[in-house]
């Protein structure tokens, strides 16, 4: 079980949390992009990569036995903040589909560049699972 740490006082954040406690056996799972199985890309779209880059992250999970609503922690490498928050709805829609949970201690980094060249955001999580 996970417990989501909200000073009083502060205005709560919206799509995600400032902090979480929990304790359990940890799974960490690399940065996630956004191509398939077979290591292809899809699509060169932002949010096509974001779902398959999440959708990877659940199958790692899926490797420890853990779930999504495991997740504790959540960073994101984006090669493009203005393009993120253009849509920043979509992206949404897409971890509400298939992350759903947002009581996650997330953080957001812009960077020059990602490893994989067509690779456009890239998604580090820390999950905790009850013991």
């Amino acid at each position: 079980m996970k417990t989501v740490l909200q000073p009083p006082g502060w205005a709560t954040p919206k799509g995600y949390a400032n902090g979480v406690a929990a304790r359990g056996r940890q799974v960490f799972v690399a940065g996630m992009i956004g191509w398939d199985a077979e290591q292809r890309f899809a699509s060169d779209d932002f949010v096509a990569q974001v779902r398959q880059a999440l959708a990877n992250v659940v199958a790692v999970l899926a490797q420890a036995g853990a779930e999504t609503r495991h997740i504790t922690r959540m960073t994101w490498y984006l090669t493009d903040k203005r393009e993120y928050l253009a849509r920043a709805r979509e992206v949404g829609a897409a971890f509400r589909e298939v992350i759903g949970d947002y009581a996650i201690a997330m953080t957001a980094v812009v960077v020059a560049a990602l490893i994989e060249d067509r690779a456009k955001v890239e998604i580090e999580v820390t999950a905790v699972v009850p013991e």
